[in-house]
């Protein structure tokens, strides 16, 4: 089946693709809602021995949090399972009590910051986030994670230097270059979008999100056949075709709902967990 749409009304809801692509990211074709490059504040042993089962490890760190709810290793265990198993404010809320706890805790503070940005509350997930490192000793993930705020609310151009200093640290790491192509794709600079995404692309360390954004930038330049042949190249027959499905629902949605209202859940950006 051909997709059929105009390239000109297609960029016209370019931000509305970016809602919709990304808050789909739990699709069997997707991966999780982040590009997971590295862990913030690891917490060590207990959390090597932590279920793999979002749902389990919830029950675990819970069982331990409320042991000592101003344990601050219980809480991020805690916090991140329930960011991990979709409790979003419930996450926020746990790490909200944990920072006041142990304040300074630039660990709590980092996932803090993040499970904020997880409920939409981009201003406050920056601001929590800045505390959670320092210009002087900067954390790539974290910069990247303040980009995606800074996307959410509108504010592109600051969000790009956030991306270009977390490049300057972590040279080519294509979740970052994904969430700058994904920035671009939503000031509506498809080409600036698809060179990020291609450069993310090459990379072997490139998760199937990537793929997906590039494809979905490409195809929103009216480039089908290629978007198709990339969501669903060097993968499985099942999962290609979950991919281009995919593609198509998203396209699909983008040009039937123009007029919605263009606002981006953070998922539409790659948080580096």
């Amino acid at each position: 089946m051909r997709l059929r749409f105009s390239p000109a009304r297609l960029l016209a809801s370019a931000s509305l693709v970016a809602m919709v692509a990304i808050s789909l990211g739990g699709c069997t074709a997707m991966s999780k809602l982040s590009d997971v490059t590295g862990s913030i504040g690891s917490t060590g042993s207990r959390a090597e021995a932590a279920p793999t089962d979002p749902a389990r490890a919830v029950e675990v760190y819970g069982e331990r949090y409320r042991a000592n709810p101003k344990d601050a290793e219980a809480a991020l265990g805690y916090g991140q399972a329930l960011r991990a198993n979709g409790q979003r404010a419930q996450a926020a809320a746990v790490l909200e009590q944990a920072t006041i706890a142990n304040p300074g805790n630039k660990a709590l503070l980092a996932q803090y910051g993040r499970a904020l940005a997880d409920n939409g509350n981009f201003q406050q997930a920056f601001d929590v986030l800045s505390k959670a490192h320092s210009p002087d000793n900067p954390d790539w993930r974290l910069l990247s994670v303040q980009g995606t705020a800074l996307d959410q609310m509108g504010r592109h151009e600051e969000a790009r230097s956030y991306y270009a200093s977390a490049l300057k640290i972590a040279p080519g790491d294509p979740g970052v270059l994904s969430n700058l192509g994904l920035s671009y794709m939503l000031s509506r600079d498809l080409p600036k979008a698809e060179e990020a995404l291609r450069q993310a692309y090459a990379s072997p360390r490139a998760s199937s999100r990537v793929r997906q954004n590039l494809g979905l930038v490409v195809g929103l330049q009216g480039r089908f056949a290629e978007a198709e042949t990339i969501v669903k190249a060097d993968l499985p027959p099942d999962q290609a075709a979950a991919n281009v499905a995919y593609l198509k629902d998203m396209l699909n949605r983008s040009e039937g709902q123009r007029g919605a209202p263009k606002r981006t859940p953070v998922a539409s950006l790659s948080q580096s967990d």
